[in-house]
């Protein structure tokens, strides 16, 4: 690696900063710069050195963002300079993040990169709420997939197979899912999912913002609507959301209009 410096794609996890592993939290007091995403909580970078440069590189869907080749090439330019570089990204770099790019086009540029696993949404956010992803009463899995689609320059898309996943029977958890629900719900139910099956909408999960949305599949778009949530959301499908706390349900029940 010559005189390279390093980089570290490192999950913040979910919004509470007390999610954070040792190892983050050790990277990031390490690092001489520090690219951080959008929905990564600022208090974490309390952990930082004084010294360290922290570079803003926001990527929300349907927002303006930091381009990815932008994003890729400052990280190479920083690690060739000799730099320690700390990637930090919401969640876990390996779900949704695109740190697999990421480290492939690290890899490839001779940098060497260390990932530094976070707490997912998709596991922190039902179980903010009480919800298990697996139950041995309901769901023997879950399966982790995104509502969002990618046209690749092919002009191809990487699109679920919703009415396969209907017949799964397992949780399903779906990320950036809340601009297509309308869609996800109706090729669900098309593809046989009952219309009865709860539904859990976690925004924020673990933040100081958080809210939730309890409903059914039948009415998952009509209520969303409705309840005013948005992104960032996990939404969670299928039996197991019958364990919500009563705290969740009660808090849905007085955000329901008269």
């Amino acid at each position: 690696m010559g005189n390279n410096g390093k980089v570290y794609l490192v999950g913040a996890g979910p919004g509470d900063p007390e999610l954070l592993t040792l190892k983050a939290v050790k990277a990031i007091g390490a690092a001489d710069v520090l690219l951080v995403d959008d929905l990564v909580n600022l208090a974490i970078l309390a952990h930082a050195a004084p010294s360290a440069r922290i570079v803003p590189v926001g990527k929300r869907g349907g927002c303006r963002s930091t381009s990815q080749e932008f994003i890729e090439r400052l990280m190479v330019a920083e690690a060739r300079a000799g730099r320690r570089v700390v990637r930090l990204k919401g969640g876990d770099p390996f779900m949704f993040g695109r740190g697999g790019e990421e480290r492939a086009h690290l890899m490839g540029a001779g940098i060497e990169v260390e990932v530094i696993n976070g707490i997912s949404s998709g596991l922190a956010a039902p179980a903010s709420i009480g919800v298990p992803l697996t139950h041995r009463d309901w769901s023997s899995g879950a399966i982790f997939v995104t509502g969002h689609e990618r046209g690749d320059e092919a002009g191809s898309a990487r699109t679920p197979d919703w009415a396969l996943l209907a017949q799964t029977g397992l949780t399903l958890v779906i990320y950036m899912g809340v601009a297509r629900c309308r869609q996800i719900q109706a090729a669900l139910l098309a593809g046989g999912k009952a219309g009865a099956t709860p539904v859990a909408v976690i925004q924020s999960a673990t933040g100081a913002g958080q809210t939730q949305l309890l409903t059914t599949l039948a009415d998952l778009a009509d209520d969303l609507a409705v309840s005013g949530l948005g992104s960032p959301s996990i939404i969670v499908i299928g039996d197991v959301v019958r364990c919500a706390d009563m705290a969740a349900q009660h808090l849905q029940a007085r955000a329901q209009p008269a």
